[in-house]
């Protein structure tokens, strides 16, 4: 199975030219299921189906931004049930539809269906407290789920936060939030170990925002998969992770996030 996440920058930094190099970038990689953030959905346009092709089935969250941004997730196969998350867990939150979607995707490896996570916090640099209380929303829905169900789950998205920030930690494992743990694994530190693999990198990349031009490169955007019912590691394999449009085509990037592709194994 491949799964793909995107942060795709919406209409911003000269659309027409960027949509050619996803476009064809994302076919390139054929995945399986997608996660995007960042993608215009309105009356006049479709940004992930237009990305992607008819092929995949489609699920956007009702909250967006007044230009359609927002999370939506794309799969081969077909898509059940799709439960929405509003983030908005105080008013400092306000002015961001921090949002999460929890899709059962009817996927050809168990009779249970995958339950596929887009988790997509705030995004200013202060408000690792918020991203706390974010993660635990989300992950206390997926747990209500997984206790019903037993399903594998997959999660991803653009964090906006680096795998040692307090809110990644909990999802990692390693620490607890508000008398609650979890525990994911990163499949990038499971098949590259220690490599920083930025996907936010300032000084790399010409179309992130001047406010951020003299920061950190950091790796903010995330695949994990939850750690199986009897306490052990992984429940499904990670084979593979690379990240993606890493590189201009021409003088042309596709977005100012790198994103992630994973390969992973089914469950055994």
């Amino acid at each position: 199975m491949r799964v793909v996440t995107q942060n795709l920058l919406g209409l911003h930094e000269d659309w027409p030219r960027r949509r050619p190099v996803l476009a064809d970038g994302l076919r390139a990689l054929q995945p399986d299921v997608v996660l995007l953030q960042e993608a215009v959905v309105d009356g006049h346009q479709d940004m992930a189906a237009d990305l992607l092709g008819q092929e995949f089935h489609f699920a956007h969250h009702s909250l967006r931004e007044h230009d359609g941004s927002g999370i939506s997730l794309a799969s081969r196969w077909p898509i059940g049930t799709v439960r929405e998350l509003d983030l908005q867990v105080n008013a400092r939150t306000a002015d961001f539809h921090a949002a999460a979607q929890i899709a059962d995707i009817h996927w050809p490896y168990s009779d249970l269906p995958l339950l596929l996570v887009n988790h997509k916090p705030a995004y200013k640099t202060h408000m690792e407290h918020e991203r706390e209380q974010q993660a635990v929303r989300t992950a206390s829905a997926v747990e209500e789920i997984v206790a019903r169900t037993g399903q594998h789950v997959v999660l991803g998205g653009d964090f906006d936060a680096m795998p040692d920030a307090a809110s990644v930690r909990f999802w990692r494992g390693l620490q607890s939030l508000e008398g609650t743990s979890v525990a994911y694994r990163d499949v990038w530190e499971l098949c590259n170990g220690p490599l920083p693999g930025p996907t936010f990198a300032p000084s790399l990349m010409p179309l992130i925002s001047s406010r951020w031009q003299d920061d950190l490169d950091r790796r903010i955007d995330h695949l994990m998969i939850r750690c199986g019912a009897d306490g052990g590691g992984p429940s499904l394999r990670a084979l593979r992770c690379e990240r993606t449009f890493t590189s201009p085509v021409g003088e042309v990037w596709g977005s100012d996030h790198f994103g992630l592709v994973a390969e992973l194994g089914p469950p055994v």
